[in-house]
């Protein structure tokens, strides 16, 4: 199978975790546009979503999906998203198409987590994909320099904004043994807004496609 077969085959497995008569979060890059996708086929389920980019709201919309304001939507009963890289503790990197601090508020606010991927993505230890970390404009190089004190090399993503306004520094070169402190020193620098590790609140179902059908990890 593809990357793009496995992608669809857990997106149309994540749906057996969409809850009917709720509203439920949505994420951002090709997993979950696959999950959008499939999605359509039972939005008379559900009472509508949270979209994590402009561009998932976009294409829920192109579906005829509802998308609501996370302020007035109530409660979100899960959020299904992809990642970037995954470890066996379902503590992710997030954030290569640049929606990490609205997926990490949606995943905060819903009750459950569902993060979907093909098998690539599982790794022993997170930082071979560099980590994103999105920052106010004008505490870029600052932001930079205290990355660089530990131990990571900043890379401006040049001709990108979030949809939030701000920009994005990916971090090379991380090898990140503790992902739940380094995602708490990262949002402590002035400037950040947040960064791309999903550690302080990791996945509660990690949904893998391979070869062999679809793997379910539980934390």
């Amino acid at each position: 199978m593809t990357q793009d077969e496995l992608k669809q085959l857990v997106a149309r497995a994540a749906i057996d975790y969409v809850e009917t008569d709720t509203v439920i979060g949505v994420g951002t890059g090709s997993t979950a546009n696959y999950f959008i996708d499939a999605l359509a086929d039972i939005k008379h389920r559900i009472n509508g979503t949270v979209a994590s980019s402009e561009a998932s709201a976009q294409r829920l919309k192109k579906h005829g999906i509802p998308v609501l304001d996370l302020n007035s939507a109530g409660d979100i009963s899960v959020y299904i998203d992809g990642a970037d890289e995954a470890d066996r503790h379902l503590r992710l990197t997030k954030g290569g198409g640049g929606a990490l601090t609205r997926e990490k508020i949606v995943a905060a606010a819903s009750a459950k987590f569902v993060c979907i991927a093909d098998s690539s993505k599982l790794v022993d230890v997170l930082g071979k994909f560099p980590l994103p970390i999105e920052v106010i404009p004008i505490a870029r190089s600052y932001v930079a320099r205290q990355v660089v004190k530990l131990g990571g090399n900043p890379v401006w993503r040049e001709n990108f904004v979030t949809d939030n306004g701000n920009v994005i520094l990916d971090v090379h070169n991380l090898t990140i043994t503790d992902p739940r402190e380094l995602e708490a020193n990262l949002n402590n620098i002035a400037g950040v807004v947040t960064n791309g590790l999903f550690a302080l609140r990791p996945a509660d179902i990690l949904l893998l496609g391979s070869e062999d059908g679809v793997k379910t990890l539980n934390r």
